[in-house]
C-alpha cells in the first residue's frame, strides 16, 4: 500500500498563489507517476498534471498549462503543486494521485490521497 498526504489547501483571491503538497510513505517504489486531481462541487474529478518519478515525463491539463507547475523532491518522496494566477473555476477539492503509467483517467491511479480544499474568490 501507498498512503498520500496533501496539504496547503487555502482560501485565495483571483489572481493569487497556493503551494499544495504531498507526501508519499509506504510501498512508494510501486508507483512510478504521482499527480493531481481536482473535484469541483458537482463535476467530476479531472486530472490536472502528473509527473514521473525518474523524470522526463511532466504533463498539464490545458486549463492550466502556464498557471500551475508541478515539481518533486524524490528525496522526500514528496510531489508540489505549485498554483500561480488562480481562477475561481480553479475552486475545487484536490487529490493527490500515484499511479503506474503516464495516464489522465482516475482509473490508473490506483492511490489516492484524502483531498485538500482550495477556493478562489473573485
Amino acid at each position: 500500500q501507498v498512503q498520500l498526504v496533501e496539504s496547503g489547501g487555502g482560501l485565495v483571491q483571483a489572481g493569487g498563489s497556493l503551494r499544495l503538497s504531498c507526501a508519499a510513505s509506504g510501498r512508494t517504489f510501486s508507483v512510478y507517476y504521482m499527480g493531481w486531481f481536482r473535484q469541483a462541487p458537482g463535476k467530476e474529478r479531472e486530472f490536472v498534471t502528473a509527473t514521473r518519478w525518474s523524470g522526463g515525463d511532466t504533463y498539464y491539463a490545458d486549463s492550466v498549462k502556464g498557471r500551475f507547475t508541478i515539481s518533486r523532491d524524490n528525496a522526500k518522496i514528496t510531489v508540489y503543486l505549485q498554483m500561480n494566477s488562480l481562477k475561481p473555476e480553479d475552486t475545487a477539492v484536490y487529490y493527490c494521485a500515484a499511479g503506474g503509467r503516464h495516464s489522465v483517467y482516475t482509473r490508473d491511479f490506483g492511490y489516492w490521497g484524502q483531498g485538500t480544499q482550495v477556493t478562489v474568490s473573485s
